[in-house]
């Protein structure tokens, strides 16, 4: 396949045809005379060569993520750009794992500020050299965007810090919303330039691109679009008090696949996806999936991992062993416990120095014998928090070293100056324990990388003067709120916030046997060693391509405005009904039989009053006085209560407790379509539904004639889905032996005769019409939830069999876009209302042109 690129796609453009490994022209991204593109010396100034891209690929995917994988200087002899890969960049890492024959396209910023008279020429050279294709963001338009909104509202906000007071993070600012909109969509512009939809996949990374995907979305409806969160996701309550939080939601769930690093993370998002949106989700094979519109957005649990053959490369170099020796004079002696955090607030840094001083108070023996080397590097924000920190963190330092402290002997070493990876790796390698403590954080991976350099190697066994055959050891003492620990199982884990029990785990994990350090650390190099970044990005792309799998056999388009845009994707034979449609079916049909849901079809779903308006009883009279029409309404409710609402419909057709009980007509009695002796179930039901009732706030017990209903729609949607599976299993367990049949449905569990249904109703009625001589040659049943599938299913499998007409015309249709054995769709209850009424319509002018009806057909509608 002929590689898509910017390049060849202006080549196609220019009239020239695409070249295969010959030198490629370069053009401006701005063509600043109009039919003119003109070519620029191909001249760049890069430190690390690269090849250009290759003309041709089995697959590609495009990267984006807030920064280019790229380290930028200008050269000091003539000022130009130069370029080169940064090897420490997870976005440059994770390309290990997608294989050789996967072209990457990277699309982000760059670190530094280009000039704009100098964009043209460094996108091209990023583009042709690097595969890279640079977001410019203006100065202004990127601080409000980065420095305002990312980390002044969401990260805080996405690591449990709420904004309750202007000092704290600082008020909801909509301006700075506007400037992150419209970074994300400069994002999309960019992607836009070098993607083929039909082909390439997106992978979109972390919070700072969270609208991106509907940007994508709405460009390309079929986009391979998978993203990754890398923070963490905080529960419904504190996600809840973001003012654009549905606009967020719902622009993640125009991805395709969507990853976090945990379970909680996950969960968390789902959770909010079921409070505020009302989806819920679904586990199938291992894969959990919520249904969107039509689409299934698969959710992926995995946590990164790190470069292992980057970290090795380093530990070989002259310069750790070095290194290595120097600390060793250093901390001769001496028992080096290491910390490596960003001096941000949620790194828990003073926390960390508070529990040394604790450990140091309550063991005396330590002092002089254990080091707390810790190093800060910079933080990624600012503002009054960082510089509180700071201010803290020197603080504390200082108080201990001056308190334990003597010559020679410092018993915290604060290291707030950059280090370069190999000196930093130095430390790793002399650190008998690790501690990350932070309060929140998103993955972390220096637990990972310490595992990896403890391993070590021969030189550094030399080094060190170890047996390079005796096993390695290693002990971390790790916080619960990391998205590490739970893949540590060996790890000490401690909450941060208890000082004491951080100061023992210290203490444990400073006594702790030679025996017992060598297992822990067997364990974790076994798990991190074998999952490595390339593992997590060839496991993400390979759920990517089943998550896409299905894309070219829906048919899909877009709904919706701005952020609340979404896109139905539905099975090819899955249509919107249309109102003309219907009614030239109608007027040329003799014998209808058509059936109707209540609740969610007549009626809103979850409505307070759910007595029908005057507006739908008319339309039923209309359809009711044609004589070709046979109008029956399918419900849940009791029979009383229908008797009640429609005794002005002398000729409507009525079906109680979804089937038990039909009354053809006003005029006739109520029967039943399955004989049942007794009802001593109840006796067994009812005392349990009470029991769950009793503790699920919300919940309701609905009483009728033939059966038991548990509603929990006004209860705590997690926890009334948690009693309502609990319910369900306890009375299949209790009325095991009885003639009656448990069913969940939408936010309700009911007890029921074996063998009542909706589509009992359908079966009835096309028998009766069958007897009388009158097969329907026009069917139209419509139904919003679960409890109708049975009515569609009867509908369709009539049209094969000698019930109907061989002529007849079937709209077996469903409420909303959704997987349905209906062929076709309304969107609500507006439409159904606007398209019986057409149909009445259609029998008014057509007893106006025939005042003596020909014959008399059926009409069901359902009830719920």
């Amino acid at each position: 396949m002929v590689s898509r690129s910017y390049s060849n796609l202006l080549d196609l453009a220019s009239g020239d045809s695409p070249s295969f490994g010959g030198e490629r022209k370069r053009f401006p991204r701005v063509a600043t005379v109009p039919g003119l593109l003109s070519e620029v010396d191909d001249e760049t100034c890069n430190s690390v060569g690269s090849e250009a891209p290759s003309s041709v690929s089995q697959e590609r995917m495009i990267i984006v993520g807030n920064q280019l994988p790229l380290r930028a200087h200008r050269n000091e002899d003539n000022g130009e750009w130069c370029f080169s890969w940064d090897e420490d960049s997870l976005l440059l890492q994770l390309k290990d794992g997608l294989g050789e024959d996967v072209e990457i396209i990277y699309v982000g910023c760059l670190k530094e500020q280009v000039a704009l008279n100098e964009q043209d020429d460094v996108a091209q050279t990023l583009l042709e050299t690097f595969k890279c294709v640079p977001a410019f963001i203006p100065p202004e338009l990127f601080t409000k965007f980065y420095h305002g909104f990312c980390k002044q509202h969401l990260w805080p906000l996405f690591h449990y810090m709420l904004p309750l007071s202007p000092d704290l993070g600082g008020r909801f600012d909509r301006s700075l919303w506007q400037a992150y909109v419209s970074v994300n969509k400069i994002f999309a512009d960019k992607v836009m330039e070098v993607i083929s939809p039909d082909d390439d996949y997106v992978w979109v990374h972390d919070y700072h691109l969270m609208v991106l995907p509907t940007f994508l979305r709405k460009r390309f409806n079929r986009v391979k679009l998978g993203f990754f969160l890398h923070s963490p996701f905080p529960s419904s309550e504190i996600y809840r008090t973001l003012p654009v939080r549905d606009e967020i939601l719902r622009a993640l769930l125009n991805s395709d696949l969507i990853g976090f690093h945990t379970f909680d993370y996950a969960r968390h998002f789902l959770s909010c996806c079921g409070r505020m949106l009302g989806l819920s989700y679904q586990s199938k094979r291992g894969y959990i999936g919520l249904e969107y519109y039509g689409r299934t957005v698969s959710i992926k649990i995995l946590p990164v991992g790190i470069h292992i053959g980057q970290l090795q490369s380093v530990l070989n170099l002259p310069e750790t062993a070095a290194k290595v020796a120097e600390l060793r004079a250093q901390f001769r002696g001496q028992t080096v416990m290491l910390g490596v955090d960003d001096m941000d607030i949620f790194k828990g840094i003073s926390l960390k120095l508070l529990a040394m001083e604790q450990l140091l108070m309550q063991h005396p023996e330590n002092r002089g014998e254990v080091v707390l080397v810790q190093i800060a590097n910079p933080a990624r924000g600012r503002g009054r928090d960082v510089q509180e920190v700071q201010s803290e963190t020197y603080a504390t330092v200082k108080r201990i070293n001056n308190r334990f402290g003597r010559p020679g002997y410092d018993p915290v070493v604060l290291i707030d100056t950059p280090l370069q990876l190999y000196e930093r790796i130095a430390y790793y390698v002399i650190a008998e324990c690790c501690l990350v403590t932070a309060v929140r954080d998103g993955m972390n991976l220096i637990p990972y990388e310490y595992i990896i350099c403890r391993q070590g190697n021969e030189k550094l066994d030399e080094t060190l003067g170890l047996d390079p055959s005796a096993p390695k050891k290693s002990m971390l003492v790790v916080s619960e709120f990391i998205g590490c620990s739970p893949s540590l199982s060996g790890a000490i884990r401690v909450n941060p916030w208890n000082i004491d029990a951080v100061a023992e785990a210290m203490d444990s994990a400073l006594i702790v046997s030679e025996a017992e350090k060598q297992l822990r650390h067997e364990k974790h190099y076994r798990y991190v060693s074998t999952h490595d970044v390339a593992y997590w990005a060839r496991s993400f792309l390979q759920d990517l391509e089943r998550a896409c799998g299905d894309h070219l056999r829906r048919r899909c388009w877009g709904i919706g405005f701005g952020l609340g845009f979404r896109v139905i994707a539905l099975d090819p034979n899955f249509r919107k009904l249309s109102v003309e449609h219907i009614v030239s079916a109608y007027r040329r049909t003799k014998n209808r039989a058509i059936l109707l849901d209540y609740d969610g079809t007549l009626m809103p779903t979850g409505s307070l009053n759910t007595t029908p308006n005057i507006e739908a009883v008319g339309i039923l009279n209309n359809l009711c006085q044609d004589p070709k029409n046979l109008v029956f309404l399918v419900s849940g409710k009791d029979r009383m209560i229908l008797t009640e609402w429609f005794s002005c419909c002398k000729k409507l057709g009525l079906a109680a407790e979804n089937g038990y009980f039909i009354r053809p007509n006003h005029d006739s009695d109520w029967e039943t379509c399955v004989s049942l002796p007794d009802f001593d179930w109840k006796q067994i039901a009812e005392p349990v539904m009470k029991l769950y009732t009793e503790t699920t706030d919300g919940s309701t017990i609905e009483t009728k004639e033939s059966a038991l209903v548990w509603n929990y729609l006004y209860a705590d949607p997690d926890f009334g889905f948690c009693q309502a599976k609990e319910l369900l299993d306890h009375l299949e367990s209790v009325l095991a032996n009885e003639p009656v049949s448990v069913k969940s449905g939408q936010h309700v569990v009911e007890v029921k005769p074996q063998g009542v249904n909706k589509g009992l109703v359908a079966e009835h009625l096309l028998t009766t019409m069958r007897q009388k001589g009158k097969l329907p040659d026009f069917v139209l049943c419509i139904g919003d939830d679960r409890s109708d599938e049975d009515m569609f299913e009867v509908i369709m499998r009539a049209k094969t069999s000698p019930r109907l007409s061989p002529v007849a015309e079937v709209f077996a249709c469903t409420v909303g876009q959704k997987p349905s054995k209906a062929k076709y769709y309304v969107e609500d209850r507006s439409e159904i209302l606007r398209m019986l009424q057409a149909l009445a319509n259609a029998s008014e002018q057509a007893a106006k042109t025939a005042p003596t009806p020909a014959s008399c057909g059926g009409l069901i509608i359902n009830r719920e």
